[in-house]
C-alpha cells in the first residue's frame, strides 16, 4: 500500500512553491496526458505545454513562466525534472527484507555481516566479506572472498561479485551483473596468446548505480575505478583499468575498451563505444552510437558516423565515402594547376 501525502507535503519536501490547495491529497505520480486525479505530474519539456491544460492531474512540478497556463495545483520549481526525480522517492515500493540471514544462504564463517543486513535465499557469501549496516542481499547473489559492501548496498537477485570488489555506501547493483570479471588480457608469444592474469580488482564509489547485465572487468594491476555519483545503465561494458568520473551518466549498451579514463559530469549515450587508453575530460557528452577514437580534451557534445537516411540513399552515400580521397586528390591537382596558371 503506497502512503498518500498532502501537496503541502511534498511541496515542504521539494522545497518548492505551492500554487493552489495544500490539503490536496497525492497517492501517486503520472504523466502530462495521462494522469489521473489524485496524482502529480511535471513539465520540463516544452513539447508538452499542449497538454497542460487538459491534463487530469491534481497537481502539476513547472516552471514559473508556465504557471498561467494550468488551473490545476501548482509545485513551481526552478528544476521542475530533478523534482519529479527526488518525489519519486516518496511513492517508490521496494520489498521488504528484514534484517538477518536466510536459511539456505551459505555463509562462510569467516565473513562478517551486520545484524541489520538482509541475506536473501542461496545467496553466497565467500570468506573475509564484510557486509555493511542496512545493505540488502537478494536471492542468488554470489559475494566472492574478500570483498566489501558499505552500508545501505543492495544487490538485486543473482548479481556476482567476484573477489575482492570493492562497494562504497548507497551502491545499487541490478540483476545479472558480474563485477570483477578478469579483463580481456592476452599477450601474443608468436603462436598462441598467453593469459595475463588479473591481479588488481573493482572499487566502486558512494551512491552508484549500476543496470542489469552490466560488466566491469577488474583491473589487471591497478584497480578498475567507477567514483561517487556514477550511473550505469543495462548491458554496459567497461573494461579492465577504467576509471569513470563522479557523477558521470553510461547509457545502454557502451562498451569501453581498457584503460579508457572518462571524466567528471560526463555522458555517453546508448550504444557508443570508446577505444581504449583514450581520455575524455570533464563536462563532455556523446551521442548515441558515436565511437570515441581519439581523446576529448574539451568539454562539449561530440559525435560521430552518418544520420538516419534512406536506404537508397545511404547507398549512394557509401559509394561517395570510398571516392573520398580519389576526389581530394584531384581537386588538389586542380587547385595547383590554377595557382600555377
Amino acid at each position: 500500500m503506497i502512503k498518500p501525502y498532502t501537496l503541502g507535503e511534498i511541496a515542504s519536501f521539494l522545497g518548492t512553491r505551492l500554487v493552489g490547495d495544500g490539503r490536496c491529497e497525492i497517492s501517486g505520480l503520472g504523466t502530462l496526458g495521462g494522469a489521473s486525479p489524485g496524482q502529480l505530474s511535471f513539465l520540463s519539456n516544452k513539447v508538452y505545454l499542449d497538454q497542460l491544460a487538459t491534463s487530469q492531474a491534481s497537481a502539476i512540478i513547472l516552471e514559473e513562466q508556465f504557471a498561467d497556463r494550468s488551473t490545476a495545483n501548482l509545485l513551481v520549481s526552478d528544476q521542475p525534472y530533478v523534482c519529479f526525480a527526488r518525489a519519486s522517492s516518496l511513492f517508490a515500493v521496494a520489498p521488504a527484507l528484514a534484517p538477518g540471514i536466510h536459511p539456505s544462504a551459505v555463509v562462510d564463517s569467516g565473513a562478517s555481516v551486520s545484524e541489520s543486513a538482509s541475506i536473501g535465499p542461496q545467496v553466497v557469501i565467500e570468506s573475509g566479506v564484510l557486509v555493511g549496516e542496512g545493505s540488502i542481499i537478494e536471492a542468488g547473489c554470489i559475494v566472492g572472498r574478500g570483498s566489501r559492501l558499505g552500508s545501505n548496498c543492495r544487490l538485486h537477485s543473482r548479481v556476482t561479485l567476484y573477489h575482492d570488489v570493492k562497494l562504497g555506501d548507497h551502491v545499487i547493483i541490478h540483476s545479472g551483473a558480474v563485477i570483477g570479471a578478469d579483463g580481456f588480457g592476452f599477450a601474443f608469444d608468436g603462436e598462441r596468446l598467453v593469459k595475463i592474469h588479473q591481479l588488481g580488482s573493482v572499487d566502486i564509489g558512494n551512491e552508484v548505480e549500476i543496470g542489469a547485465g552490466t560488466t566491469i572487468d577488474r583491473g589487471t594491476i591497478d584497480d578498475t575505478v567507477i567514483e561517487h555519483g556514477v550511473k550505469i545503465d543495462n548491458q554496459v561494458q567497461i573494461g579492465h583499468n577504467s576509471r569513470v568520473g563522479e557523477h558521470t551518466v553510461i547509457c545502454g549498451c557502451t562498451a569501453i575498451a581498457g584503460s579508457a579514463m572518462i571524466g567528471k559530469h560526463c555522458v555517453l549515450g546508448g550504444a557508443s563505444g570508446m577505444v581504449g587508453h583514450l581520455h575524455i575530460a570533464d563536462g563532455v557528452e556523446v551521442t548515441a552510437m558515436s565511437l570515441v577514437s581519439q581523446s576529448i580534451t574539451e568539454a562539449g557534445l561530440y559525435s560521430s558516423g552518418t544520420g538516419q537516411m534512406k536506404t537508397s540513399d545511404w547507398k549512394r552515400a557509401v559509394v561517395r565515402f570510398q571516392q573520398l580521397d580519389s576526389m581530394a586528390h584531384r581537386l588538389r591537382k586542380i587547385e595547383k594547376s590554377l595557382e600555377d596558371n
